[in-house]
């Protein structure tokens, strides 16, 4: 099995922040770790509506991994909040502060308060491909035959 990746985090505001949690695996076998909420008031998102939110976070990833961050199936299920660009990729290079950009898809507005779990973050290893310009390609059973082809 791989040795697991360090990941190095910052809070970007370590008076103002100290009270949100960092990321972290809620269980024993989560494949995620949840990503918590750093606005100062509450965030109220009507239907409809985009809001890039704060973590209060940065953070460092080894080369050769990513994070994706993903939405919560608890808050998509109950209230129609997702991510406007899931998954989103944080790439190893990046040390900005970790913003999540949820939409709310529901019928009703929802209230973001400090301190909610707002989003999941799966670390992948990354592998860079090398790209070749072909005259053609390979033949196969699909072929060109589009988007629902191989069933209903």
């Amino acid at each position: 099995m791989d040795q697991q990746p360090i990941i190095k985090f910052h809070r970007i505001r370590p008076d103002q922040d100290s009270d949100v949690s960092l990321p972290r695996y809620m269980t024993p076998d989560a494949a995620g770790m949840d990503i918590f909420l750093a606005v100062d008031q509450e965030v109220v998102l009507e239907p409809g509506e985009i809001e890039l939110l704060p973590t209060g976070f940065s953070m460092a990833l080894p080369k050769g991994f990513e994070a994706q961050i993903r939405p919560r199936s608890g808050l998509a299920v109950k209230h129609g909040i997702g991510l406007i660009n899931s998954p989103g990729t944080i790439d190893a290079d990046y040390r900005g502060e970790v913003k999540i950009a949820v939409i709310n898809f529901g019928k009703n507005k929802y209230a973001f308060q400090r301190g909610d779990r707002i989003a999941q973050m799966v670390i992948n290893r990354v592998y860079r491909a090398r790209p070749q310009l072909v005259t053609s390609l390979d033949e196969t059973g699909r072929n060109d035959g589009g988007f629902g082809h191989t069933g209903k």
